[in-house]
């Protein structure tokens, strides 16, 4: 067989096309394939396996690497699809965001340009108050920058490993022992830190590692049993299969979960390999799996998945923005677009570039131009980002405000800690002589600015016990953020509650963020009936606790929950000249006065306890606002925005600080 013949694994092209269909599968909403996620870890073991079956034959047959022609190669088949589809969006964002949506999200545009957007989302991931990551356009370009950033280190690690030890024994010896140290350092930080685990890229590199092992070992076994190699295949497939039925956003992932998904792209990858030597024999047995991959529609999509890759995600984006319940034949729409661009991208941008003979025939060629587009897209987004923002109309400058400032409490560092924090920090606020103690999560917070200044106008000094999302009803949670359950919430509250008990305030403000609400956060109801249990019993055990220590409790109703954003809703609705009352809720969404009556009744069974309810301050009989008295009411879906919070205080002080005297 030809050289070209041989190189070329249909397998694995159409290997792409499942990856890439898992991918956006995932994204577009297909509740049938809830792990289609997974279909990234299947990239990187493919090019894992690519990447180190070419670096290791150069390295065999020349001692070296010409690293200049393999980035070269590298920058013509990554570099320009990539930053066209970041102009494009960005393009299209001009017409569809808001300028402050502009401005944030030409950073992350800036970050993709210069691969480096993963090491942002670590930082983004951690922001307890970051902009909502799936109105992104540009979060998926986190799998390519982690791929870019192996590409810089891997040739080095190959060629140390040969120079300290000639032979392929030594380059199998070098990615094992990097593989080994990057999955148990990955499998570790998944339940401690998961964007950590998500999002870096040595954390990852075991991956690419498994695919290069892959590529290192011998195929002769199954050469000489086929039956071996179609068992490997469909046990292969089967995996990955698993992986995208079974997992789900809130699994613990990467992590062991991970191992599935890899183990499965190896065993096809290997069978295939046997597969694609048997080729040259007559009498070669068929693999069904590999030719189930050879099939015209998957190699079709395998190679266009590159392109369809970088356009499926901003296509959903937008178009979630313009019409945010979108049916299932509107997400049709949009596959038809994502293809269609796909398409004429792979056509006229990405493989007229990558097989340009004037490119091709000097490394320099393709590197400089690289460079400079590189620097021109990191340069044309800071650019957007700034032009964005120069001109903003008041309106906009007052809703960005408002949603940047951080509540009182919350603008002192630490006096809201974070996830991983176990032992309570208070934080005083005032001088005088009496004391009232705000307790709870982000949702108590938000009551610290009007709750502190009226405090202070009648002589108390506020105390903060406030921790990220968790509650001070005793119930046990699962953090999205952490991808496991809450533990250091349960261990920080109760720690929390005796230090309040200890402090004897005269009075405990808690407010909490409803359990309809943290549902409608999650997207999905779950064992509804064991969750209100739970509720009602660990609300009642902090409230008992608290009143059987002689201790008065004022609980505060939780605010309306949006179906959005409400400073980004509002911002558009501005943008595009409505009014800022299409982001109105109706109350019975909104509100869910049904659950309030259940908590009232809770606490007002318990002596010493009174209930607040200021929801009349946000909603109508059957509407609650999104911008009230010229102020915007919320910075995000459910915390409020800080001005408008600071215009509650009469409210506060009438409602809240009489229960003292009580």
């Amino acid at each position: 067989m030809s050289a070209s013949a041989q190189d070329f694994r249909p397998d694995i092209e159409g290997l792409r096309a499942v990856a890439v269909a898992g991918v956006v599968a995932y994204h577009f909403g297909l509740a049938a394939l809830p792990g289609g996620f997974a279909g990234v870890d299947i990239f990187f073991v493919i090019s894992g396996y690519l990447i180190t079956r070419h670096l290791a034959a150069e390295i065999s047959e020349t001692g070296r690497l010409d690293l200049l022609r393999f980035y070269a190669r590298r920058a013509r088949r990554l570099l320009p699809a990539a930053l066209f589809v970041i102009a494009a969006t960005l393009a299209a964002g001009a017409l569809i965001l808001s300028p402050d949506e502009q401005a944030l999200y030409s950073k992350g545009a800036m970050f993709a340009s210069a691969y480096m957007i993963n090491l942002w989302l670590i930082r983004w991931s951690f922001d307890y108050f970051a902009n909502d990551a799936t109105s992104n356009p540009f979060i998926h370009y986190w799998s390519l920058s982690v791929e870019e950033q192996f590409y810089l280190a891997w040739p080095a690690l190959l060629m140390l490993a040969a120079w300290m030890r000639p032979g392929k024994r030594a380059i199998i010896v070098a990615i094992g022992v990097v593989g080994v140290i990057s999955f148990i350092l990955c499998a570790w930080l998944t339940s401690v830190s998961q964007p950590w685990a998500f999002y870096f890229s040595p954390l990852r590199a075991w991956e690419f590692a498994a695919g290069g092992l892959a590529s290192m070992t011998p195929a002769r076994l199954l050469q000489t049993r086929p039956l071996l190699g179609r068992a490997l295949s469909l046990a292969g497939l089967t995996m990955i299969g698993t992986a995208y039925l079974t997992f789900s956003e809130d699994a613990p992932f990467p992590g062991f979960l991970a191992l599935l998904p890899v183990a499965g792209t190896v065993l096809l990858l290997k069978a295939g390999a046997a597969g694609a030597r048997e080729g040259c024999s007559p009498n070669r047995e068929p693999n069904w799996v590999n030719a189930a991959l050879a099939l015209p529609p998957l190699q079709w999509t395998g190679r266009l998945s590159y392109s369809i890759y970088l356009w499926h995600w901003p296509v959903i984006v937008y178009a979630g923005m313009l019409a945010p319940e979108l049916t299932p034949i509107e997400r049709l729409y949009c596959l038809a677009l994502t293809l269609a661009l796909s398409a004429l991208t792979y056509h006229l941008i990405e493989n007229p570039i990558r097989r340009n003979g004037w490119l091709m025939a000097n490394a320099a060629r393709a590197l400089v131009p690289a460079l400079l587009l590189t620097g021109t897209g990191v340069a044309a987004a800071y650019g957007n980002a700034r032009l964005a923002v120069r001109d903003l109309d008041p309106q906009q400058r007052v809703i960005a405000a408002s949603a940047a400032e951080p509540s009182t409490a919350r603008a002192r560092a630490g006096c809201v800690q974070d996830y991983e924090t176990i032992t309570p920090a208070p934080c005083v606020f005032g001088d005088g002589r009496r004391v009232i103690a705000l307790f709870g999560d982000s949702h108590a917070d938000h009551w610290s600015t009007p709750l502190i200044e009226a405090g202070r106008k009648n002589g108390y000094r506020v105390v903060t016990w406030l921790k990220n999302s968790c509650r001070a009803s005793r119930i046990s949670v699962w953090s999205a953020e952490l991808k496991r359950p809450y533990a250091e919430c349960d261990r920080w509250r109760e720690q929390a509650i005796a230090g309040i008990i200890a402090a004897r305030p005269a009075l405990v403000v808690i407010s909490e963020l409803a359990l309809t609400s943290g549902r409608k956060m999650a997207g999905r109801d779950g064992d509804t009936a064991r969750q209100d249990a739970e509720w009602r019993a660990g609300l009642r055990s902090t409230l008992t606790s608290l009143s059987k220590a002689g201790l008065k409790v004022a609980f505060i109703r939780d605010v309306p929950f949006n179906n959005a954003n409400v400073d980004t809703c509002v911002a558009r609705a501005l943008w595009r000249d409505e009014a800022p009352s299409r982001c109105d809720q109706t109350r019975a969404y909104a509100a869910n006065d049904a659950m309030a009556a259940v908590e009232r009744d809770i606490v007002d069974s318990i002596p010493n306890a009174a209930y607040v309810d200021l929801t009349d301050r946000f909603c109508s009989a059957t509407v609650c606002h999104a911008f009230i008295d010229g102020k915007l009411a919320f910075r995000d879906q459910h915390h409020m925005a800080t001005p408008f919070a600071e215009s509650l205080e009469p409210e506060v002080e009438k409602r809240v600080m009489s229960k003292v005297g009580r």
